[in-house]
């Protein structure tokens, strides 16, 4: 079960309160994580590799236990500003980034658009391709402000239903409880149907013809059962990044942390380990 042992440390930005946390010594990595997720996701994983590393947590702006006041865009856009803001303020010049989901997208425009670097850079089961959103996504783009009146039993239990469909495996009832609790109450509700409304394409679509100029060792690990984003974007990032390598991890859906522990857990160390060397 994933841990709940929440972030311990806040940030201002722009009115907004970001949650984040650090753990363990060594070279710096800094974990993304995507939508409808926040960090305590990545935590099993983070307090594995804090043996080694500094690992930096984070929840995006609107999600887990960041802010989430209804009048701050939570886009695209907006994480990959605050993303290399965060860098800044962490005095990290050039960390190992591994993001997921989302958190791809924000990696590379904080890459792209606003600066950052990095040393390395390990994109797990990313949006970073268009098309991408599942038929429930589109479904709520389309109709959010009608999604934002259901009752919270049927809010729940749709939302339940989504994260569900993240996983090939299945997930445990405590892990599924873990992903839904931040978007549980008025607030929590608003946000889940906030931040789907505010995805746009047009953020990836923007840096896609970027990828080429990426020169970091990138490396690209997906679920080959991932019903959420296909694995022929993984095939097609790959191309679409000069040396970018590719790691396929089988019977994993998009939710590959808690389909494959054990396997995300060893190739993200097997590829922490030859940057680091």
């Amino acid at each position: 079960m994933p841990s709940l042992s929440p972030l311990t440390r806040t940030v201002q930005w722009r009115g907004r309160t970001v949650a984040w946390d650090r753990l363990g010594e060594g070279p710096p990595v800094v974990l993304l994580h995507g939508t409808p997720w926040s960090s305590a996701l990545w935590r099993p994983i983070a307090e594995s590799l804090s043996a080694q590393y500094t690992v930096y947590l984070w929840d995006m702006a609107g999600y887990g236990a960041s802010s989430k006041d209804p009048d701050h865009a939570v886009d695209l856009g907006v994480q990959g500003e605050l993303f290399a803001h965060l860098l800044d303020e962490w005095g990290l010049e050039r960390p190992h980034v591994v993001a997921h989901d989302f958190g791809g997208a924000v990696a590379l425009r904080a890459r792209l658009l606003h600066g950052a670097r990095y040393a390395s850079l390990c994109l797990v089961d990313v949006v970073a391709l268009s098309p991408w959103g599942s038929p429930f996504f589109t479904l709520v783009k389309e109709h959010a402000d009608v999604f934002a009146q259901l009752p919270p039993a049927i809010h729940r239990a749709a939302v339940e239903a989504y994260i569900r469909g993240a996983s090939h495996r299945g997930l445990r009832d405590e892990d599924l409880a873990m992903l839904v609790e931040p978007w549980g109450g008025p607030e929590g509700k608003s946000a889940f149907y906030r931040q789907i409304a505010q995805a746009d394409e047009h953020f990836t679509d923007e840096v896609e013809p970027l990828y080429r100029t990426l020169h970091e060792p990138t490396h690209i690990v997906w679920g080959t059962e991932d019903a959420w984003i296909p694995v022929d974007r993984a095939h097609r990032l790959r191309d679409s990044i000069p040396g970018a390598t590719l790691a396929l991890v089988e019977d994993a859906g998009h939710l590959i942390q808690l389909d494959a522990t054990g396997e995300l857990s060893t190739e993200l160390a097997r590829w922490l380990a030859a940057q680091t060397r």
